[in-house]
């Protein structure tokens, strides 16, 4: 029996072979150039739910690490103003020793007034055009006296101090991960009220019958006066508490957002198993390739060549 040789057939057996080798070149030379498997989904066949949901985890945790990024500063602005806080409740304490020590008050409420200007203008301070800390009122300053006598117009008797504030009582929140939500806010009169009292009863004292503070200290002013030292190291600690409490949060969020960072990186590291090509194999694959298409190139040149038409002559 004969086997019958088709020249048709050596043309299309030849010319698949040379696509095939074609194609593996391609994707082989894909595969060095991008460095990746495949350049979309159905590349991964296998793996393109597992991809997907890591792809869904990454963007989510890529979206909190952005986020967490806008909290960390806005706790840092509010250390910054409610340390200024503090440091403006020591300067009035520190003006009181002070004066006590010399017993002279001449300067004593142009340094009382010092130090509120330093609080009232830290509990105003204002973060991406908003106030700190005046709740859900963002755009209103939440303490409105700049002057010591601003606490005492009107009286007797002496305003609310409660009047003097406009944040309301919204503190905000932020999620940080999937499971942790920390409350971020703080209100302007929490940081403020104890504060606002001292300064509004020095002011009252200096007003009233056994004021002004303008020289020697008498009898009943050194009584006053030694016992607002305790009153302004009670609103001193209360700022620093609040300060404290403000940090543990810088601190909550902090952790969280290295473990964000660790759980981003074991994720690529997942992927990468995935999409990330092996160079050497790529490499081999893409020299195997080319010899592949230069060999069926070749094949397909000599069949060509041996055809019998090449043997007819044109008479």
């Amino acid at each position: 029996m004969v086997t019958r040789v088709s020249t048709l057939g050596n043309y299309e057996t030849v010319l698949a072979n040379l696509m095939a080798a074609q194609q593996r070149q391609v994707d082989a030379s894909n595969r060095v150039s991008t460095q990746k498997n495949a350049t979309d989904l159905k590349g991964y066949a296998s793996n393109d739910e597992l991809l997907t949901a890591m792809q869904s985890v990454q963007i989510r945790l890529n979206n909190y690490t952005s986020q967490n990024s806008l909290v960390a500063d806005k706790l840092t602005s509010q250390d910054t103003a409610l340390n200024q806080v503090a440091d403006a409740a020591q300067q009035a304490r520190q003006a009181i020793a002070d004066a006590l020590a010399s017993g002279d008050a001449t300067t004593l409420m142009t340094q009382l007034q010092g130090a509120m200007n330093q609080a009232v203008g830290a509990m105003n301070t204002k973060y991406n055009g908003s106030y700190l800390f005046a709740g859900g009122q963002i755009n209103t300053q939440p303490v409105t006296p700049q002057q010591l006598s601003d606490l005492t117009a009107g009286g007797p008797p002496n305003p609310a101090v409660s009047t003097f504030f406009k944040n309301d009582q919204f503190k905000s929140q932020a999620q940080v991960d999937d499971s942790t939500t920390v409350t971020t806010g703080v209100l302007a009169s929490d940081i403020g009220t104890n504060l606002l009292t001292a300064f509004q009863t020095a002011e009252s004292f200096d007003q009233g019958a056994s004021g002004p503070f303008n020289g020697t200290i008498t009898p009943a002013q050194r009584t006053f006066l030694e016992n607002q030292l305790a009153t302004w190291d009670s609103v001193h600690t209360g700022v620093i508490n609040l300060a404290a409490q403000n940090g543990m949060v810088q601190q909550r969020v902090q952790n969280v957002g290295t473990d964000i960072t660790s759980r981003q990186n074991t994720l690529t590291q997942m992927m990468s198993n995935i999409t990330d090509a092996d160079m050497g194999k790529a490499a081999a694959d893409l020299q195997m390739a080319q010899t592949s298409f230069a060999a069926a190139a070749q094949v397909f040149q000599s069949l060509k060549d041996s055809s019998l038409l090449n043997l007819l002559k044109i008479s």
